[in-house]
């Protein structure tokens, strides 16, 4: 039998299998681009919500340790946590203060899925100062003061992130600890020792014994005084000592999502807060997001009788809150 064969040349042949491989490279592509991308959902910051629950804490008056608003203020901390899904801890201790005043205390913790050993805590105090010692009033020095900014406004920060986190979960488990008795430091007329221990009294008890025992957490981050109009925060320094990381972590976010006026990537300076003894007694590195400035120190109402919703600004709110919250969403 005859057979009929068509010679095809080289050059041809090679440019049928360069389109067949470029037309077979071209529906891998398109494939790869049906697949669904990975891609973390985080929710959104309400700095109206936020607002209200700094407005609640206010509302009770001077939330002083061993006062009736105090106890009040404590209750609506709890049953807030309890309502948002949080399995809740209480602390009830006794803590003496630098002048010898017992004070009848209460560390409030809110977790959320308890059993994840990876785990990121958030911290904020939410007792206010017992005295108004930088008042520009000498006469109202000794009056205590309701502390909108400093202490309402970390809290209020976290309520709302702990009403989302009952809505979405992230991959890692969340701990919320509202310390107690930090601002009961020596009035400025104290002519004694000044020790840094005399400071941020709950969070040291917590550190030394926390909610569960072995508690660790791979980071930590404090709210302080985060609700004031235009604040700046910059990298405190003793959270660069421990934290540094960290604070990049943060502060990288806030800028990336456009908060860079608030976020502000330049070195402050070293401020004894809460964060200092998570780290010293529980060895979780933690950062402190403040509002502090070597050039005009904390905020301008800090310690006074100013210091009321007045102060309050949402969209300063919100740029905390967010910034938190892609932080501990992207978490992996």
């Amino acid at each position: 039998m005859k057979r009929n064969y068509t010679i095809i040349p080289l050059s041809l042949l090679l440019l049928i299998a360069m389109v067949a491989c470029s037309s077979k490279s071209k529906n891998n592509a398109d494939s790869e681009d049906k697949q669904p991308k990975s891609t973390v959902n985080v929710p959104l910051f309400d700095a109206d919500s936020a607002y209200q629950y700094v407005k609640a804490q206010v509302d009770f008056g001077p939330r002083v340790p061993n006062t009736a608003a105090h106890k009040a203020c404590g209750e609506y901390l709890a049953k807030k946590l309890k309502q948002f899904g949080a399995t809740v801890y209480n602390q009830q201790i006794d803590l003496i203060a630098y002048d010898g005043t017992l004070l009848k205390a209460r560390n409030i913790i809110g977790s959320y899925k308890p059993e994840t050993k990876k785990r990121i805590v958030l911290l904020s105090h939410w007792d206010s100062r017992p005295w108004a010692d930088a008042d520009p009033d000498e006469k109202k020095r000794h009056t205590p003061i309701l502390g909108a900014n400093d202490g309402a406004s970390g809290v209020g920060v976290l309520l709302e992130i702990a009403r989302q986190l009952h809505k979405q979960q992230p991959e890692l488990g969340i701990d919320i600890v509202l310390v107690d008795a930090e601002d009961y430091g020596p009035h400025q007329s104290y002519t004694g020792n000044h020790k840094e221990e005399y400071w941020g009294l709950g969070s040291q008890y917590w550190a030394q014994n926390p909610h569960v025992q072995g508690y660790n957490a791979r980071f930590g981050i404090l709210l302080d005084m985060v609700g004031a109009k235009d604040a700046t925060f910059f990298y405190e320094r003793y959270s660069e000592e421990f934290a540094k990381d960290i604070n990049r972590k943060v502060w990288n976010a806030a800028n990336n999502l456009g908060y860079g006026r608030y976020f502000v990537k330049e070195k402050g300076t070293t401020v004894t807060d809460d964060h200092l003894f998570v780290y010293r007694n529980a060895r979780i590195p933690t950062i402190d997001i403040i509002q502090y400035s070597e050039e005009t120190g904390f905020y301008e109402n800090w310690h006074t009788l100013k210091d009321d919703m007045d102060g309050i600004d949402r969209n300063t709110l919100k740029a905390v809150g967010q910034t938190v919250m892609e932080v501990i969403y992207k978490e992996k």
